[in-house]
């Protein structure tokens, strides 16, 4: 709107901070469905004549809610935040990680316009895409240890500590940490996907609004978030499959890549097992992203406010100095006289 004053873009930590805060609390409210989606898809389809288990869990699965009815039975409450800890610390991790890396790349971007105006959807996927790549190599052993946890069985639970070093101990060796890297690699067309559609179905939906409503802001990211994961459910299912302990049908033999577990699941499961889990996953998607994106438009604002706030505060300590030392000098200055 002309006329009206610009706010101050925050720096990269700003909106990093920002990004993470909003993913910790969203992930946080609604993390049983990351354990249900999680076990959903390990699990393979029991057969009539299967005599034993075929995941590394002996209850089997037909839905989400029969998935958390049996771990609630089984495991109590504490079996639905299984892995919590390490889930959390990956999140932060890896939201700080992608939002300051975005904020990077993008501000690097724009000042490399001659002429500013908002990047296209191309550019926005490409953004997003390099930010995700970038905070992948960083935090991914924390998404290997986590999921490890989730799909341990009731009698064979560990921290993230031991369960870290169960990796190190298997046969990949501390590369098994990366495990997974080139899905999750590939998999950042997930989020450039999700905050590529953001940024322009913003534009689309709320053209020249600088700050949205809570419901608005809910409403893009659950959106984004919807037509992400439906496009990279595939991928997701695989990497599970790469960062847990391999099926018993594998006898203790883990996959060596995504292509590896799709081809397993499509010639045990058939192709529409690629989608398993899918359900929990777009309800956690939509909720963590619609939740994550609401907060963090209101920690930006925040954010924005205190430092405008530090800055004044600053700004008068610096003039309070400046008219001290001036005070100083004049006591301090020799007298001339003719």
């Amino acid at each position: 709107m002309a006329g009206k004053p610009l706010q101050p873009p925050l720096p990269p930590w700003g909106n990093a901070l920002a990004g993470a805060t909003g993913a910790v609390l969203a992930n946080a409210l609604v993390y049983p469905l990351d354990i249900v989606k999680t076990r959903l898809q390990v699990q393979v389809k029991r057969k009539a004549t299967d005599l034993e288990p075929l995941t590394t869990n002996d209850a089997h699965y037909t839905s989400s809610l029969d998935a958390i009815k049996k771990i609630f039975e089984d495991e109590g409450i504490a079996g639905l935040y299984s892995g919590i800890n390490g889930s959390l610390i990956g999140v932060t991790s890896t939201n700080f990680a992608y939002f300051y890396w975005y904020s990077v790349v993008r501000s690097l971007y724009l000042s490399s316009r001659t002429v500013p105006r908002s990047p296209g959807t191309a550019v926005e996927l490409s953004l997003g895409a390099i930010a995700g790549a970038v905070a992948q190599i960083f935090t991914i052993p924390v998404s290997v240890v986590t999921t490890r946890q989730q799909t341990q069985p009731k009698g064979d639970k560990k921290g993230i500590i031991d369960t870290g070093r169960e990796v190190v101990h298997s046969e990949d060796g501390w590369t098994g940490l990366w495990r997974g890297l080139k899905a999750s690699l590939v998999l950042v067309i997930n989020p450039a996907i999700t905050y590529g559609a953001y940024q322009r179905l913003r534009e689309l939906l709320f053209p020249g609004k600088s700050n949205l409503r809570p419901w608005e802001s809910f409403l893009l990211g659950a959106m984004s978030k919807a037509l992400a994961t439906v496009a990279t459910q595939p991928l997701i299912v695989a990497k599970v499959g790469l960062q847990s302990r391999p099926p018993p049908a594998r006898q203790g033999k883990p996959f060596k890549s995504f292509l590896e577990v799709m081809s397993h699941i499509i010639e045990h499961e058939g192709p529409l097992a690629l989608f398993k889990g899918l359900v929990p996953q777009v309800t956690k998607g939509i909720l963590v992203q619609g939740l994550l994106m609401m907060t963090k438009e209101r920690m930006e604002i925040l954010f924005i406010v205190l430092f405008a706030y530090l800055r004044k505060i600053r700004d008068s300590k610096l003039q309070q100095v400046a008219k001290a030392a001036a005070s100083r000098a004049k006591e301090v200055m020799p007298i001339v006289t003719d």
